[in-house]
């Protein structure tokens, strides 16, 4: 029998996948579904474990889709990415842990010296972004809809300001060994492991 946690977990895992919240959310709307107003700490699963969630119910019900959905979206961060560059941009989220579904939003962690001159350069590449304050007292985040041609609808781009210093606690890896997010050249090892393994699979 699945403990409170655990039906947390797979009932956050749906509203993920289904709806698109983000982790934080997902959990908090599950604990409350299931009766939990209080939501105490203990209760609510970790990231870890709604992330297992997720990969079990995208295996169930949407293996058909999934993947050519995240490989969109990982093109798409990566010609922002490109265009980013000096900013030393940092996939992370569903996109880099290969959970994504068309509704998921692509976010990226931008470090740099000077806040203010990024602001600078994204009002020049002509998007019109939203600013909304970080997770931190000191990092903003920038929100758009951009248009990405291989879904055929506008994905959500967050583009999070971290100060340079940042960067060195950035890819620090997860219980398994994972890392949270990774770098340009990252991003492009993985997506051209992943050509290679589609490649395999059809020979």
């Amino acid at each position: 029998m699945a403990t409170l946690t655990e039906e947390i977990a797979l009932a956050a895992a749906r509203l993920v996948v289904e709806e698109g919240l983000e982790y934080a959310a997902a959990k908090r709307r599950a604990a409350r579904d299931l009766g939990r107003r209080s939501q105490r700490q203990g209760e609510l699963p970790g990231n870890e474990a709604v992330e297992d969630a997720v990969r079990e119910h995208l295996a169930l019900f949407h293996a058909d889709t999934q993947p050519t959905e995240l490989a969109a979206l990982r093109r798409l961060a990566l010609r922002w990415m490109e265009r980013l560059a000096e900013f030393r941009p940092h996939l992370t989220g569903a996109v880099w842990r290969g959970t994504a579904t068309r509704l998921s939003s692509v976010h990226l962690d931008l470090y740099c010296d000077d806040a203010k001159a990024a602001e600078i350069a994204l009002v020049n590449a002509g998007v019109n972004f939203e600013l909304a304050a970080g997770s931190g007292p000191d990092d903003s985040v920038f929100t758009a809809a951009v248009p990405c041609r291989e879904l055929g609808e506008a994905a959500t781009l967050h583009l999070r300001l971290l100060d340079l210093d940042e960067l060195r606690g950035a890819l620090k890896p997860d219980g398994r060994g994972r890392t949270w997010r990774g770098d340009l050249a990252a991003l492009r090892r993985m997506m051209a492991e992943g050509d290679e393994a589609q490649r395999g699979a059809a020979q």
